[in-house]
Protein backbone atom coordinates (compact mmCIF):
# COMPACT_ATOMS: atom_id res chain seq x y z
CA UNK A 1 0.00 0.00 0.00
CA UNK A 2 1.17 3.43 -0.42
CA UNK A 3 -0.06 6.82 0.94
CA UNK A 4 -0.23 10.15 -1.51
CA UNK A 5 -0.69 13.52 0.22
CA UNK A 6 -2.67 15.80 -2.19
CA UNK A 7 -3.35 19.17 -1.03
CA UNK A 8 -3.89 18.14 2.57
CA UNK A 9 -5.74 15.26 1.17
CA UNK A 10 -4.79 11.64 2.20
CA UNK A 11 -5.09 8.58 -0.08
CA UNK A 12 -4.32 5.01 0.60
CA UNK A 13 -3.48 3.43 -2.47
CA UNK A 14 -3.17 -0.38 -3.05
CA UNK A 15 -1.91 -0.99 -6.95
CA UNK A 16 -2.75 -4.67 -8.23
CA UNK A 17 -4.83 -5.97 -11.13
CA UNK A 18 -7.49 -3.57 -9.49
CA UNK A 19 -6.56 -0.19 -7.79
CA UNK A 20 -8.10 0.71 -4.41
CA UNK A 21 -8.10 4.31 -3.10
CA UNK A 22 -9.29 4.40 0.23
CA UNK A 23 -10.37 0.81 0.52
CA UNK A 24 -13.06 1.61 -2.43
CA UNK A 25 -12.09 -0.25 -5.74
CA UNK A 26 -11.65 2.21 -8.41
CA UNK A 27 -11.61 2.29 -12.21
CA UNK A 28 -8.77 4.25 -13.26
CA UNK A 29 -6.35 3.38 -16.20
CA UNK A 30 -2.86 5.81 -16.31
CA UNK A 31 -0.78 6.11 -20.20
CA UNK A 32 1.76 7.71 -20.66
CA UNK A 33 1.26 10.50 -23.31
CA UNK A 34 4.82 11.63 -24.15
CA UNK A 35 7.34 14.01 -22.94
CA UNK A 36 5.82 14.27 -19.26
CA UNK A 37 2.40 14.26 -20.11
CA UNK A 38 0.20 11.59 -18.58
CA UNK A 39 -3.21 10.76 -19.12
CA UNK A 40 -5.06 8.97 -15.74
CA UNK A 41 -8.66 7.89 -16.62
CA UNK A 42 -10.90 7.66 -13.15
CA UNK A 43 -14.90 6.85 -13.46
CA UNK A 44 -14.42 7.70 -17.19
CA UNK A 45 -13.33 10.98 -16.63
CA UNK A 46 -9.82 11.84 -18.19
CA UNK A 47 -6.90 13.79 -16.51
CA UNK A 48 -3.68 15.43 -18.38
CA UNK A 49 -1.32 15.65 -16.01
CA UNK A 50 1.84 16.79 -16.91
CA UNK A 51 5.24 16.33 -14.76
CA UNK A 52 7.02 19.33 -13.35
CA UNK A 53 9.38 17.83 -10.90
CA UNK A 54 10.01 14.58 -9.78
CA UNK A 55 11.97 15.04 -6.13
CA UNK A 56 12.92 11.45 -4.90
CA UNK A 57 14.85 12.13 -2.18
CA UNK A 58 12.02 14.31 -0.63
CA UNK A 59 9.34 11.87 -2.27
CA UNK A 60 7.33 14.45 -3.75
CA UNK A 61 6.26 14.67 -7.39
CA UNK A 62 4.72 18.23 -8.74
CA UNK A 63 2.15 18.10 -11.67
CA UNK A 64 0.73 20.67 -13.86
CA UNK A 65 -3.43 19.85 -13.93
CA UNK A 66 -5.56 22.02 -16.00
CA UNK A 67 -2.67 25.01 -15.45
CA UNK A 68 -2.61 24.36 -11.66
CA UNK A 69 0.30 23.14 -10.01
CA UNK A 70 -0.16 20.30 -7.51
CA UNK A 71 2.32 18.88 -5.09
CA UNK A 72 1.97 15.10 -4.07
CA UNK A 73 3.53 13.38 -1.30
CA UNK A 74 4.54 10.09 -1.77
CA UNK A 75 4.62 7.91 1.07
CA UNK A 76 6.05 4.17 0.22
CA UNK A 77 5.09 0.97 2.70
CA UNK A 78 8.50 1.43 4.48
CA UNK A 79 7.39 4.80 5.05
CA UNK A 80 4.04 4.29 6.61
CA UNK A 81 5.39 1.04 8.60
CA UNK A 82 7.56 3.73 10.24
CA UNK A 83 4.63 5.99 10.98
CA UNK A 84 2.54 3.15 12.36
CA UNK A 85 6.24 2.66 14.34
CA UNK A 86 6.05 6.27 15.94
CA UNK A 87 9.50 6.29 14.68
CA UNK A 88 9.74 9.88 12.75
CA UNK A 89 12.27 9.78 9.50
CA UNK A 90 14.03 13.21 9.32
CA UNK A 91 13.88 14.35 5.50
CA UNK A 92 16.97 16.61 6.26
CA UNK A 93 20.71 15.18 5.69
CA UNK A 94 23.15 15.64 8.86
CA UNK A 95 25.70 18.11 7.70
CA UNK A 96 29.36 17.92 9.24
CA UNK A 97 31.06 20.81 8.81
CA UNK A 98 30.77 23.74 6.26
CA UNK A 99 33.34 24.22 3.41
CA UNK A 100 33.98 27.55 1.40
CA UNK A 101 32.59 27.32 -1.83
CA UNK A 102 34.93 29.99 -3.22
CA UNK A 103 38.23 31.61 -2.86
CA UNK A 104 37.49 34.83 -0.17
CA UNK A 105 37.89 36.60 2.83
CA UNK A 106 37.22 35.52 6.09
CA UNK A 107 35.52 38.81 7.34
CA UNK A 108 33.98 38.12 10.89
CA UNK A 109 33.46 34.69 12.83
CA UNK A 110 30.09 34.98 14.36
CA UNK A 111 29.78 31.41 15.77
CA UNK A 112 31.38 30.38 18.64
CA UNK A 113 32.48 26.56 19.28
CA UNK A 114 30.12 24.42 21.50
CA UNK A 115 27.14 27.34 20.24
CA UNK A 116 24.26 25.87 20.08
CA UNK A 117 23.04 27.65 16.55
CA UNK A 118 19.46 27.34 15.10
CA UNK A 119 18.74 26.82 11.52
CA UNK A 120 19.45 29.83 9.52
CA UNK A 121 21.24 31.95 12.09
CA UNK A 122 24.31 33.59 10.80
CA UNK A 123 27.70 31.77 11.27
CA UNK A 124 30.59 33.36 9.17
CA UNK A 125 30.75 36.62 6.61
CA UNK A 126 32.90 35.91 3.87
CA UNK A 127 34.00 38.33 1.31
CA UNK A 128 34.83 36.85 -2.17
CA UNK A 129 34.76 39.11 -5.57
CA UNK A 130 34.02 42.56 -3.63
CA UNK A 131 30.76 40.95 -2.28
CA UNK A 132 30.10 39.99 1.28
CA UNK A 133 28.78 36.54 1.60
CA UNK A 134 26.86 35.54 5.02
CA UNK A 135 26.94 31.72 5.79
CA UNK A 136 23.56 30.42 7.85
CA UNK A 137 23.83 27.25 10.00
CA UNK A 138 22.08 24.45 7.66
CA UNK A 139 19.94 22.97 10.37
CA UNK A 140 20.28 23.51 13.93
CA UNK A 141 24.03 22.31 15.21
CA UNK A 142 26.47 22.43 17.76
CA UNK A 143 29.63 23.91 16.56
CA UNK A 144 32.46 21.28 16.93
CA UNK A 145 35.51 23.53 15.34
CA UNK A 146 35.86 27.08 14.24
CA UNK A 147 38.62 25.95 11.48
CA UNK A 148 39.46 30.00 10.57
CA UNK A 149 40.00 33.24 11.72
CA UNK A 150 39.33 36.72 10.94
CA UNK A 151 41.18 38.86 8.02
CA UNK A 152 42.10 34.77 7.05
CA UNK A 153 41.93 34.28 2.86
CA UNK A 154 40.76 30.84 2.53
CA UNK A 155 40.59 28.97 -1.09
CA UNK A 156 38.17 26.75 -2.63
CA UNK A 157 36.78 24.04 -0.49
CA UNK A 158 38.24 24.56 2.60
CA UNK A 159 37.29 23.85 5.89
CA UNK A 160 35.59 26.64 7.66
CA UNK A 161 33.32 25.43 10.79
CA UNK A 162 32.93 21.42 11.93
CA UNK A 163 29.49 20.52 13.44
CA UNK A 164 28.71 17.78 16.27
Amino acid sequence: MYSAIIQDSLFDIELGTTTVVNGSAQECTLEFGGKDAYFFTMHGKKIIADVVKIDLENKQVVLRVQGKKIVVQIKEPVDILLDKLGIVQSLTKKVNHLKSPMPGLVLKVIAKVGDLVKQGEPLLVLEAMKMENVFKAPSDVVIKSIDVTEKQAVEKGELLISFV
